[in-house]
């Protein structure tokens, strides 16, 4: 295994053994990208929405054992376009220590121009995380430690290199693998930090080493994500499909049903007997009797803070046509599981609305009507790891 802690020089260079949930690391132009689709996938994209979100590095955190006080990571972003829409959440890295949440700073230029920051679309330079300058004292604490940095799950970036005021080593997962794919929800859409998202929140609490497949807006079924699945290792899978299908408008009854049994034939390629988890979709009201697709509209409110608000567009009446919702999609999926159960024992379904159901709604509705607070990831992802544990004996926590 090649040496990549820190020697006496206190900086290192950003390698594979650092870098936890990704799929892919590819050279940059000064450190390493990772990716969570493989290079064969991404050149299966052609829509760049898809793209962006593929490139969104949600679930991937570097993962160090040091005794360092002083900690920065050094990062050259690709895309800072989320920054420039007020309706997102600030691009944190949320730092764990021992497991615990300590810090959560962003990345900020590192070369400066006089006064001014270079910041510019084709060159943003390099830019720094102050790990350790946001904790409480300035200062990680003291001693040996497992440092966890959650990348911002919508800010792609380069990873660089890594400076510490003591050595910093590679810290291997000590969990079973868990390869997750599903839509914005999964992805993080609104947890105010990337640890905080609920299967960030479930990994943590049933210990185990997630790979986080979640693409905003797009867990449509798509035979390069199967395939992406079918080659990963993988100890347990889980999938929430159906909520993107029926916002995007993209099938109908009858091409939805064997689009399903595709994406479940093509992961079964590759993993006869993993424990695969099939969830249908949470609870959404603006989606549970009317089709798509969804609609964003965004309010400045009084205090001056832009606000989106999403709203069904489809008409309910041509659901008797093949048109989806909710209701219809967990109908179906409950059908396909429950059929192909009987000749696959580790096949299971999950009722989305066990983890956000309508009664949920009412004491934690979701803010813009489609995605899910930072206290409503922590209920889904507690009962998200609680079902897992009670299915699957390799959950240890």
């Amino acid at each position: 295994m090649t040496d990549v802690s820190c020697d006496s020089a206190l900086t290192c260079p950003i390698e594979a053994l650092h870098v936890h949930g990704a799929v892919e690391l590819a050279p940059g132009l000064r450190g390493v990208v990772p990716h969570r689709l493989p290079t064969p996938a991404r050149r299966q994209i052609h829509d760049p929405g898809t793209a962006a979100v593929a490139a969104a590095p949600a679930g991937v955190r570097l993962r160090l054992r040091t005794a360092a006080r002083r900690l920065m990571v050094t990062v050259l972003p690709t895309d800072l376009g989320a920054r420039d829409d007020p309706t997102r959440p600030a691009p944190l890295h949320d730092v764990l220590v021992d497991g615990s949440l300590l810090s959560c700073p962003v990345a900020q230029p590192l070369e400066q121009r006089g006064s001014e920051p270079v910041r510019t679309a084709e060159d943003p330079g390099l830019w720094q995380v102050d790990v350790s300058g946001s904790a409480p004292d300035g200062l990680l604490p003291a001693g040996d430690k497992l440092v966890e940095i959650w990348l911002p799950y919508e800010e792609p970036a380069e990873l660089v290199d890594i400076h510490a005021d003591a050595p910093v080593a590679p810290a291997p997962s000590d969990g079973p693998r868990w390869v997750h794919h599903g839509s914005s929800i999964s992805h993080g859409s609104d947890a105010e930090g990337p640890s905080r998202t609920w299967p960030a929140v479930a990994a943590q609490a049933a210990g185990l080493d997630l790979v986080n497949l979640g693409l905003a807006g797009n867990a449509m079924l798509d035979q390069f994500t199967a395939r992406t699945i079918r080659d990963l290792p993988a100890d347990v899978i889980t999938l929430k499909l159906g909520i993107n299908v029926v916002n995007g408008d993209v099938f109908r009854l009858r091409s939805f049903s064997p689009a399903v049994h595709g994406f479940l034939d093509t992961i079964r390629d590759g993993h006869p007997t993993t424990p695969l988890h099939v969830v249908t979709p949470l609870w959404c009201g603006i989606q549970e009797h009317t089709p798509g697709p969804v609609v964003a509209t965004d309010h400045a409110g009084p205090d001056g803070v832009v606000r989106r608000v999403f709203h069904a567009a489809g008409d309910p009446a041509e659901v008797e046509q093949g048109r989806l919702t909710l209701t219809v999609v967990r109908a179906e999926l409950a059908r396909i599981v429950g059929e192909r159960a009987q000749d696959d024992p580790h096949l299971h379904l999950v009722d989305g609305l066990s983890l956000y159901g309508p009664r949920d709604a009412e004491r934690l509705p979701l803010p813009d009507a489609l995605h899910p607070d930072t206290a409503t990831h922590a209920l889904i992802g507690e009962r998200f790891a609680r079902i897992l544990r009670s299915s699957w004996p390799a959950c240890r926590r």
